[in-house]
């Protein structure tokens, strides 16, 4: 959930796909784990909705308590085990040598509390590995205690984690019949054979998956971003789509937005300048006539971190200025980009903020002129999203969600009026400086196409409507199984 403390695209998607759904009038309602790193004081109402939950494991039974709330309008049950394990008390989400039995022991706790509080709910929607064994789990030992009706889709956000581990996770569920789920047909991974793969076991059992974007839909069929789950995907291809991610438009609005201090739209885009000014005073940057290029994100391998180095560098050997914020969960990356802000600190074109400040990041879309997103794979990206909501203009590498979202102002097949920023496909310098000096270089040429360029990017819609449409098509596909 994004008001709490989410996880990356994760958190977006559930709370702007739930919001959507109850818009449409459907009932929603979430269960997460209670971390002990939630941010308590934007969880409203927070009481105690089920005092003892056995939850049977191994060969005993861990009790949880059931808390409940509301977070920015959507109702909220967190699951609280009493465990010497400690399972959700780690002052972290992920990153745990044990990260398989806790979120195997949530699955379990979630149908448990389903099935005990006498919820029925018409769909499970669950995601990514660590809910890989809610259906599984459903199908094989709860529709035979009364959870006869209910249907799972399955989103699948980022193919690189797939929770693979060994048989002891069958024993600690319930799943007492390796021998079953050691099948090729169900759990066991596809190159493996030692191992169970529980995101292999949510696309088995689930009655619809998705990912995140056409695009990366079809990269994960066809190429090896599917991880070694290509095959499977092609034997239950009649239930697998992309669904594109929508963007919360209640956050991410420079009309609306309370963190800039000029707020803009469409038919007001000069007041994005005066949000360059601020940016500019704020970083300490000198106010010349150049255009700004940011970098808005995670530093690690997926975003292409050597192409960012290099944007960096050429962005200010072609007359621009240069921002990035963000921050590395891998020490040596953070530590190259710590050496680059030293290097760096006196150069009036360029600043690194080297960690995750929420109104800075609104201010540097509001007030750069192109993000550059140079990912090696992207499932979605919401980045390129909001820059375009902005009227940042994006140059993107052409991988998942950047395909479904940026069209190439020069080389696109698209209307004139759809293209929206520059796209290119390699992954060398070569490649990169190839979009980007089409860029700065309209940005410095001709101005007022530049702004023609922003403009339709600012009039594309990326909100979860359509998504939250799709989805429902797909609800209504599966409950009538």
């Amino acid at each position: 959930m994004r008001p709490g403390r989410q996880a990356g695209g994760l958190g977006e998607v559930v709370f702007g796909l739930s919001r959507e759904l109850e818009l449409r009038g459907n009932a929603v309602e979430i269960i997460l784990p209670k971390y002990d790193c939630l941010r308590y004081d934007q969880i409203e109402g927070l009481h105690v909705a089920y005092h003892d939950l056995p939850v049977p494991w191994y060969s005993g039974a861990v009790h949880c308590t059931v808390w409940s709330g509301f977070v920015h309008g959507r109702r909220c049950y967190f699951l609280d085990p009493h465990s010497s394990d400690q399972f959700f008390n780690r002052s972290h989400l992920y990153g745990s040598p044990d990260d398989v039995a806790r979120f195997a022991f949530f699955s379990k706790a979630a149908l448990e509390f389903l099935l005990k509080a006498d919820k029925r709910p018409d769909v499970i929607h669950c995601h990514d590995w660590q809910t890989g064994l809610v259906p599984v789990l459903l199908f094989e030992t709860y529709q035979q205690c009364g959870m006869h009706d209910q249907r799972v889709c399955y989103t699948i956000h980022n193919f690189s984690h797939q929770g693979i581990t060994r048989e002891h996770i069958l024993w600690a569920t319930g799943l007492t019949r390796p021998e079953r789920f050691f099948d090729y047909d169900r759990l066991r991974d596809n190159f493996n054979h030692n191992a169970i793969n529980l995101m292999k076991g949510g696309i088995v059992y689930s009655n619809f998956v998705t990912t995140v974007s056409p695009q990366y839909a079809w990269e994960v069929t066809y190429t090896d971003r599917g991880m070694g789950l290509a095959h499977t995907l092609h034997l239950h291809k009649e239930k697998f789509g992309g669904v594109l991610n929508g963007l919360d438009y209640g956050v991410w609005n420079p009309e609306v937005d309370e963190f800039i201090p000029a707020r803009f739209g469409i038919d007001s885009i000069e007041q994005k300048y005066e949000n360059k000014r601020t940016l500019r005073d704020r970083l300490m940057l000198g106010h010349a006539w150049k255009p700004i290029v940011c970098y808005v994100g995670r530093l690690d391998r997926q975003k292409g971190v050597h192409l960012i180095r290099h944007a960096l560098f050429y962005a200010l050997a072609q007359g621009a200025q240069f921002v990035l914020i963000g921050s590395s969960p891998d020490p040596s990356i953070n530590a190259q980009f710590w050496d680059l802000k030293h290097q760096l600190n006196d150069n009036p074109d360029c600043h690194l903020e080297m960690s995750y400040d929420e109104s800075l990041a609104h201010l540097i879309y509001a007030g750069a002129d192109i993000l550059v997103m140079p990912s090696l794979f992207e499932p979605c990206g919401l980045a390129q999203m909001i820059a375009l909501k902005y009227g940042t203009v994006p140059v993107v590498r052409a991988v998942g969600g950047l395909v479904d979202t940026v069209f190439d102002r020069d080389h696109s097949s698209r209307p004139l009026h759809e293209r929206n920023g520059f796209v290119f496909h390699q992954v060398d310098h070569m490649a990169l400086e190839s979009a980007l000096a089409r860029a700065i270089g309209l940005w410095h040429s001709h101005p007022e196409q530049f702004r023609d360029l922003a403009l339709n990017g600012m009039r594309a819609n990326h909100s979860w409507a359509p998504a939250g449409q799709d989805y429902l098509n797909i609800y209504g596909r599966i409950r009538n199984q």
